[in-house]
């Protein structure tokens, strides 16, 4: 346990000194920042407007279907160039923050009462794109391999949202800016392409070094200390989710049951990979529940996604799904053999499925998960200690 913590404290370290933001950066900015500001001011935007000035969104394949990967169809890992149903307004932190005219759109959408947010590689820099908000998250980033090419990871990210912190308060000052960041929701959602490319990939022998739990201790670790940093920079209301059932995810199903002898838990899905996830989703909330007793003047909602699509896999029939195993965009047995290389490889009613491609959930599954987070219903206790209703509010 010893080495265990030695490999802990050098990683806080090492996320701690690069979230300090280049210097250059600002400066090269600083113009079109404040045209920005001005142009902001005479379309009559107040930082009053709505309950949240903005919401700020870091993460994995479970925030970014590639928008915000830098050539991500060249290097990507599990073989889907499309990874959502249709964009990224189709995720759960977008159905949670968009106020548009999309049909698709959930009741909880409209009365967040957010604009489009941005993926952070596509804004510009003017302030008003910034008080928008961004999203930092890129496809499969990790946590544990913090430096990648292909990919913004967890340290990656949380150095950009230093650099649009140091820009908003150049151009807002420091108390108004302080104000805003208070204001503003951070949505967090990582480990799943931990587990996806590094635990159950076995990339880099981690399962070789690390046993399930030490796995999930050091990604948990992790997460409470960024969570940490963001409280640190005035950060209070924050959003922070579990990682979806793996061990149902058609990729996962096709892999496992073709190449191992595995327990089946009734629902069709794998029971180790689910208990690992279980495993690190419980360590996760833990952690929240003492850091929420610790932090008086800080709201963290964890949101047990976990929980919404098992209830859709147990009873598919009362949320209106007729596949539960099958992908709707890939090839091969539950079309998990090949993802989705082409919008043409789609089925026709991708609404009765629970999966889109080999990992990840259709815009109709986030719908209901986005309705739960907002308003407790269909799931009951999907989020806790309170609802993002609730944390909007506050």
């Amino acid at each position: 346990m010893r080495g265990l913590n030695e490999k802990q404290q050098s990683l806080n370290a090492k996320i701690v000194q690069n979230t300090v933001p280049p210097k250059g950066l600002v400066l090269v900015l600083l113009v079109v920042v404040f045209m920005g500001l001005i142009i902001n001011v005479a379309n009559g935007r107040s930082p009053d407007t709505h309950n949240v000035m903005a919401m700020y969104v870091l993460g994995d394949s479970s925030v970014d279907c590639g928008d915000n990967t830098l050539l991500y169809p060249l290097t990507h890992h599990n073989f889907s160039l499309y990874p959502c149903d249709s964009s990224d307004s189709s995720l759960l932190p977008y159905l949670l923050g968009l106020k548009g005219n999309n049909l698709h759109m959930v009741a909880a959408a409209e009365k967040m009462r957010l604009p489009n947010i941005l993926p952070f590689y596509s804004q510009n820099g003017s302030i008003a794109e910034l008080q928008h908000g961004l999203n930092f998250g890129s496809a499969e980033a990790t946590i544990l391999k913090p430096w990648s090419q292909s990919h913004q990871s967890l340290n990656q990210q949380l150095r950009q949202v230093f650099e649009i912190i140091q820009l908003l308060q150049l151009q807002l000052g420091q108390n108004s800016a302080d104000h805003f960041i208070k204001s503003s929701v951070v949505y967090l959602s990582f480990s799943k392409d931990d587990y996806i490319d590094l635990f159950l990939g076995n990339s880099s022998g981690v399962m070789l070094n690390y046993n399930s739990q030490e796995f999930a201790h050091i990604l948990v670790n992790q997460m409470i200390h960024v969570i940490r940093i963001l409280y640190n920079a005035n950060f209070k209301k924050i959003i922070c989710t579990g990682i979806l059932p793996l061990g149902c995810t058609p990729r996962t199903v096709w892999k496992w049951y073709t190449t191992s002898i595995v327990e089946k838990d009734g629902r069709g899905c794998v029971k180790e990979i689910n208990d690992i996830v279980l495993e690190y989703n419980t360590m996760l909330n833990e952690q929240i529940v003492k850091l929420n007793s610790r932090l008086s003047d800080v709201q963290i909602v964890f949101c047990d996604v976990y929980q919404g699509i098992m209830e859709i896999i147990t009873k598919p029939e009362n949320y209106g799904f007729e596949e539960v195993r099958n992908a709707c965009c890939g090839a091969g047995t539950y079309g998990a053999m090949i993802g989705c290389l082409s919008q043409e490889m789609a089925c026709d009613q991708a609404s009765s499925f629970v999966w889109w491609d080999l990992y990840n959930p259709t815009l109709a599954v986030n719908s209901l998960l986005a309705d739960s987070a907002w308003s407790g219903r269909p799931f009951s206790g999907m989020c806790h200690p309170i609802t993002i209703q609730e944390l909007i509010n506050t």
